[in-house]
């Protein structure tokens, strides 16, 4: 009996300590960091900003149409500082030429590290960039596939103010 007890005791801590895990993950603060995370510790991240808006930004060093909107989404992070939360997630990429990126680029926001890209495909996206927009309630307000340019994601993060 006593050795049922403790089996079942060690199948309580064992469920508490996931579910824990699950339900929020911290958000990194330093922007160069770039912790490695799956869709899992996406979804984690993501339960932690509830309440706040949040812009999700799918990209990688090597991606020319990333490159092309980076200056846009550096610009416009700034202008909602405080009132929005950005996120990147670098895919597909090794960290130093992401780091180097994010360097270039003067993002003020954390990225995390997605080599596999299973967030995104987890998501159901293909290609890259890809831009997600979150409302406070933690739903997809708006998704974009390819370069997005400063004026429709400012008009769209209007819209989940």
């Amino acid at each position: 009996m006593r050795r049922l007890v403790v089996i079942g005791a060690l199948v309580v801590l064992a469920a508490c300590s996931g579910a824990a895990e699950r339900s929020a993950a911290p958000l990194p603060t330093d922007p160069l960091a770039l912790p490695r995370v799956d869709p899992a510790g996406y979804r984690a991240i993501l339960a932690g900003l509830r309440g706040t808006p949040v812009v999700v930004n799918f990209w990688g060093s090597w991606c020319e149409p990333c490159l092309e909107e980076a200056p846009e989404l550096a610009e416009v992070a700034g202008e909602f500082d405080g009132r929005v939360q950005f996120l990147g997630v670098d895919i597909l990429d090794a960290r130093e030429p992401a780091r180097d990126f994010i360097r270039r680029f003067g993002w003020p926001y954390p990225s995390v590290f997605d080599p596999d890209d299973a967030i995104k495909t987890d998501l159901g996206y293909l290609g890259q960039p890809v831009t997600l927009v979150y409302d406070r309630g933690g739903e997809v307000a708006f998704d974009w596939v390819g370069a997005i340019d400063a004026e429709r994601l400012r008009r769209e993060i209007r819209e989940v103010l």
